[in-house]
């Protein structure tokens, strides 16, 4: 395997003139700026100048016309510098984006050692794929407990105190008996977090939007349309 420093070694080697080579492009782009300031003082300088001499005739057309040049002249120097500073700007960011891109695929390439040789890139790598592990498989667990006292658990007094639209009276939802994250939204009626089957309200406007089948004494999603408690008499009037 390549010693862990070696590729830190040789980056670090090729940044030697790096900030070198940026300062003096940085130099030169305000040597331009500079000179292109110089050069639009003498151009309004020279164009009030000029538009006076004519104002007054003061000048014949072949002073007028070497006037003019002078002018053109100054402003297609300032337009060439314009274009050297953009330039210099884009060699720059090619410049820092070179050594980006080497140190991105030195690590790729150091990463694909170390997964070689059964390394790993951090202290914390190998724990954290493990913790990861260790959640998905108590989740999995989680849920087929849960499946399995669902299949088990009695009808409730809730399905069967229905109103004549199919929904259980808004008194009678159940309460789940389960920790909260605060930061965690809550839906339903029940005004408790997302588990389990959940149906949406095709009102799109519902305040709650989105609840659970148990607290709806459903088990399966109806077909067409379906609305909450709350939604179902305004769309029940539009009727």
């Amino acid at each position: 395997m390549t010693d862990d420093s070696f590729y830190l070694g040789n980056y670090l080697k090729g940044l030697t003139g790096l900030p070198n080579d940026v300062r003096k492009n940085f130099s030169n782009m305000l040597n331009l700026d500079e000179r292109n300031n110089d050069l639009t003082t003498e151009i309004d300088g020279a164009s009030q100048e000029y538009l006076r001499k004519v104002k007054e005739r003061h000048l014949n057309p072949r002073k007028r016309k070497s006037e003019m040049e002078k002018i053109m002249k100054m402003f297609h120097e300032a337009k060439d510098n314009s274009d050297s500073k953009v330039n210099i700007a884009i060699q720059t960011y090619e410049l820092v984006d070179k050594h980006i891109r080497k140190l991105d695929a030195d690590l790729a390439k150091f990463e694909s050692e170390m997964k070689e040789t059964g390394g790993r890139l951090s202290q914390t790598e190998s724990e954290d794929d493990e913790k990861v592990t260790e959640k998905k498989k108590t989740k999995k667990k989680t849920k087929t407990i849960t499946k399995d006292d669902d299949t088990k658990k009695p009808v409730t007094a809730v399905a069967a105190a229905t109103i004549a639209n199919g929904v259980p009276a808004v008194g009678d939802i159940p309460i789940v008996d389960m920790p909260v994250d605060p930061n965690e939204p809550t839906y339903c009626l029940c005004q408790q977090v997302s588990y389990g089957e959940m149906i949406g309200c095709d009102n799109q406007d519902c305040p709650i939007e989105w609840f659970h089948f148990p607290c709806m004494a459903l088990t399966v999603k109806p077909k067409g349309k379906w609305y909450c408690p709350k939604c179902l008499p305004m769309f029940k009037k539009q009727k």
